[in-house]
């Protein structure tokens, strides 16, 4: 692929969002500007305007851009997606449009990592039913012994990550310092093995599943992942075990998952994405016992768009000196 040069690269930055902090803040745009001056870096705030800038635009940054636009975009050369998960734009023109394609992966490891210990520890504590009662004036401590779900430590207890990447690392590195047992799952069984006791391929997902008493999921979103964990992966878990989903809602069998916690068959579960966002008021799940919903918030951070601009600016680096590029995703694989 022919590499452009600064001054004679156009550089289209468009994501718009219901959601105001996913969209790119001006921090982006100031960063690549002040290392390049001379390249032309424009911030779109909304995609009315996107379909006059493609055609001579070389790099774009944003979420996702359509087959129809993509046949406008003549000269584009690289796609770099703000989102970690890529499905939006992994449609047949595009994988077979040799344009290279980035994500932003490791920009939001830190912070879901931190989530997920703490959705790990709040189901351990049961804080979710000690704040119910506080906003009632109640003193619970009787009533939340009493659960079958009894308070517990952590330490000593075997963590399942399922997904074992940048994010599952960083959740490991902090389950270690709670004193737990970390198994990891990928796709091959390979991987870092710094701060995991073991490291199992997909295939022996079935094998893991009954040993494990927290079971994180935060695998890549595929046509082979969904429903990754649905009725036979949660009749394979142990009672009392505890699943914490914040890979994607497409990875979890809902229906599944509301039956397994009405039967009591888990212990609990925290949820932070779901099939359907944002979550209807009608949805099952908003009822269903002993489950806590945090609104997609894990890959939230004050840092966010602090750390894509670093992380865009390294990889432009390596764009103009022809280096090898970091970060590219798989494009048969899907991620």
């Amino acid at each position: 692929m022919m590499r452009t040069k600064p001054a004679e690269t156009k550089l289209v930055i468009c994501v718009w969002h219901p959601f105001t902090w996913w969209r790119p803040q001006p921090v982006v745009a100031q960063t690549l500007r002040k290392r390049w001056p001379e390249m032309r870096v424009v911030h779109l705030p909304d995609y009315d305007n996107l379909s006059r800038e493609l055609p001579d635009t070389d790099i774009f940054v944003g979420y996702s851009l359509r087959a129809e636009q993509l046949k406008d975009a003549r000269k584009l050369k690289w796609v770099h997606s703000t989102a970690a998960g890529v499905a939006q734009l992994m449609y047949p023109q595009l994988r077979e449009a040799g344009i290279l394609v980035t994500n932003p992966s490791g920009v939001f490891s830190v912070p879901m990592a931190e989530h997920a210990m703490g959705l790990i520890l709040a189901l351990a504590r049961n804080f979710p039913d000690t704040v119910r009662q506080q906003d009632k004036a109640t003193w619970s401590q009787q009533e939340l012994w009493d659960k079958p779900q009894r308070l517990a430590e952590v330490n000593g207890r075997v963590l399942l990550i399922v997904g074992y990447g940048s994010i599952g690392r960083e959740v490991a590195k902090r389950a270690k310092a709670f004193d737990m047992q970390v198994w990891g799952v990928t796709r091959s069984g390979e991987g870092d093995r710094a701060h995991v006791d073991r490291i199992l391929p997909v295939a022996k997902l079935h094998e893991a599943l009954p040993e494990a008493d927290y079971v994180v999921v935060a695998a890549p979103e595929t046509a082979e992942t969904k429903h990754l964990i649905g009725a036979p992966e949660l009749a394979k878990m142990k009672p009392g075990a505890r699943l914490i989903n914040v890979g994607r809602g497409s990875l979890l069998d809902e229906t599944a998952l509301i039956c397994a916690l009405k039967t009591a068959a888990l212990g609990g579960a925290a949820i932070d994405v779901a099939d359907r966002e944002p979550l209807p008021p009608e949805s099952p799940l908003w009822k269903a016992p002993n489950l806590f919903i945090t609104p997609h918030t894990s890959a939230l951070s004050d840092r966010l768009w602090n750390r894509q601009a670093a992380l865009l600016l390294e990889l432009l680096e390596r764009w103009f000196a022809g280096r090898e590029m970091f970060n590219q995703v798989n494009l048969a694989r899907g991620y």
